[in-house]
This record gives structure tokens, sequence and C-alpha cells, in this order.
């Protein structure tokens, strides 16, 4: 393999990449993109001069059209062990190694995170932290979480932690999926109930699934129109899950009690989004995984796959099956 002479990280917003992983024993020219570059065009004019790409995540998205048209890539790494942004088997097509890395140990942040959308939504953390620096003081009244129902769609590697953490503070937490097994959610102190009834009953509705065919869209009008008018719908897992304009006609209608979303259906969210001016939300951008120990991981290991691949013994190849 060519020694990589040029190398592209993407969407590196905080300017961080850097300072996580030693870049410079590479030997290479380090570009490091602090904005999204946009769609596919601005995708290829950026990129066209770079033999190697670091994408983080699914921020980027590389289809086989995309990839036809960056003729000096060879290697495309993303943080993370797959990528259904990436046409994997594209790329294999057209000689063009894909590896991933490592993740944190566990899901925490992610389950961290779901946890701060819930409280910053309960006890109106952002509009009382808005409220003091105006000079006002105590004008909401927070709600109590034990004693109430924490629906958990999707009690896997995130959603079973989340549970716990909801029982841990005295709350009743039911959970839904398709392919839920009953006995295992009895097991997690959870008691599994159909997805009209977690709907109907919850007090808090945090979504943990991945998003496919079957779960885009899983959360629509119907559903929202189900939900308590006060209860509280977070998503840290995919925007495309929940159908944003559905969302956004409820907030205004006053049929929900609030939103916290950590995602969106398309990232960064767009300026004129009518998420930005919904009622009762807390957005933020995509931080889950956003944490030290996810970077030190994510950044150490792409230096290793640079590393290898430049040696000829790519590591961490990630197959069509790990690809969109």
């Amino acid at each position: 393999m060519p020694k990589p002479r040029r190398i592209a990280v993407l969407d590196d917003y905080q300017q961080v990449a850097a300072s996580y992983a030693d870049w410079d024993a590479l030997g290479a020219e380090v570009t490091s993109f602090a904005g999204h570059l946009g769609g596919p065009d601005d995708v290829v004019a950026a990129l066209e001069p770079f033999d190697v790409v670091v994408a983080m995540r699914e921020r980027t998205a590389f289809p086989a059209d995309v990839l036809a048209r960056l003729p000096n890539l060879g290697l495309l790494v993303t943080t993370g062990p797959a990528n259904v942004a990436i046409d994997v088997a594209a790329a294999r097509e057209r000689g063009i190694t894909v590896s991933g890395t490592g993740g944190v140990s566990s899901n925490a942040p992610t389950v961290e995170m779901t946890w701060a959308l819930i409280h910053a939504l309960a006890r109106h953390v952002p509009a009382e932290d808005r409220a003091i620096r105006e000079g006002r003081w105590q004008h909401t009244v927070g709600r109590d979480l034990a004693g109430r129902r924490l629906g958990v769609v999707g009690l896997g590697g995130i959603g079973a932690p989340v549970a716990a953490v909801g029982l841990a503070f005295g709350m009743d937490v039911v959970a839904w999926s398709r392919h839920l097994d009953p006995d295992e959610a009895r097991a997690h102190g959870v008691t599994p109930v159909g997805r009209d009834e977690l709907l109907a009953t919850s007090d808090v509705v945090t979504i943990h699934l991945k998003l496919s065919a079957r779960t885009r869209g899983l959360v629509g009008r119907d559903d929202l129109a189900r939900m308590k008018p006060t209860a509280l719908l977070i998503n840290t897992s995919r925007g495309p899950i929940v159908d944003e304009d559905a969302l956004v006609e409820a907030l205004h209608a006053g049929t929900i009690g609030g939103a916290g979303l950590d995602v969106f259906g398309t990232e960064p969210l767009p300026l004129d989004a009518p998420l930005r001016t919904a009622p009762r939300t807390v957005l933020t951008p995509h931080l889950g995984y956003v944490t030290e120990g996810s970077y030190a991981v994510f950044y150490r290991d792409a230096v290793e796959d640079v590393r290898a691949w430049a040696d000829g013994a790519p590591i961490r190849e990630l197959g069509p099956e790990d690809g969109g």
C-alpha cells in the first residue's frame, strides 16, 4: 500500500481530533474539517484530493455515486464498528478499504444523555437557566419522576440501563419492542406491555431502537395522539424513527407535554427547521456519543487503521452487512 499523503478528518466540530491521537506519526498532511461538508457535490469537491478520509459516525454519506467521484480515495475510516451511511459493497468494488473503530466499553454515554434530557424537560432546566440570567426567580414548577411511568421502546443495550435508572428513581417502568422477550423484561424489573398501552399510559416515553426500514417513522401522528397531553417524548436513537412533522404539530397543539431530542432527520439541524421554534422542547446536537472516552477510542483506533492500511494489512475492515 502507498504511504498516505493527505488525510481528511470530517465533522471535527470541536477541533479536538488532533489532541486525541498521534496523527503526526503517520507522516501525512492531516486536514480537519470543523463544519459539515453538505450534500454530495460539496463532499466530492472537498474530498477529491484526499487518499484517506476519517468520517465521524453517520454525519457524512458515502453512497456509490459519491465514492465513484473520489478517484484518489484508498481508505475510508468510520468511527464505530458499522456505518449505514457508507455503501461498503460499492467501496469494495472500487478497491477502497473501509475500516471501523471500537467504541466505548459500554453504552453509558447515550444512557447518560437520555437522562440529561429527561431531567432537563421535567425540571425546566434550560428555561430556568435563561430566566435566572435575566433576573427572574422560580417561574416554573417541576415534575416528579418517582411514582410516574417510564415507557422504554427497545430494551436492549441502551434501553435496559435507561430502565434501570428509572427503577432507581422509583418509577414504574414498562417496555415494548417487536422482539421483546417478556421474561427478560421481567428479569430487569420491567413490565412488558403492548405498544398502544405503553404510549397511552407512560409519563415519559424514551426510544432506544436502531434505525431500519421497520423502525423508520415508527412513531407517527396516530402514536403521538395516543400519548398523554402531559407526556414527554425522548429520542436519543435516530431522528427518522419519529415523524418530525407530526411531532411539531403535537407540540404546537399541546397534545403532548414536551420532547427532548438529541437526533434529527437532517443533521446538522437546518436553521429553518420547525423544531427550532417548537414549544416545550430541549434540543441537543447529537451529543449522545460525544464524550472524552468515546473520542479517545475513535481517534486512537482511526490512526491505527491508517497505519495498518499503509502497512498493507488493514484491520477492523467492514463488510457489506456493516454498511448501508
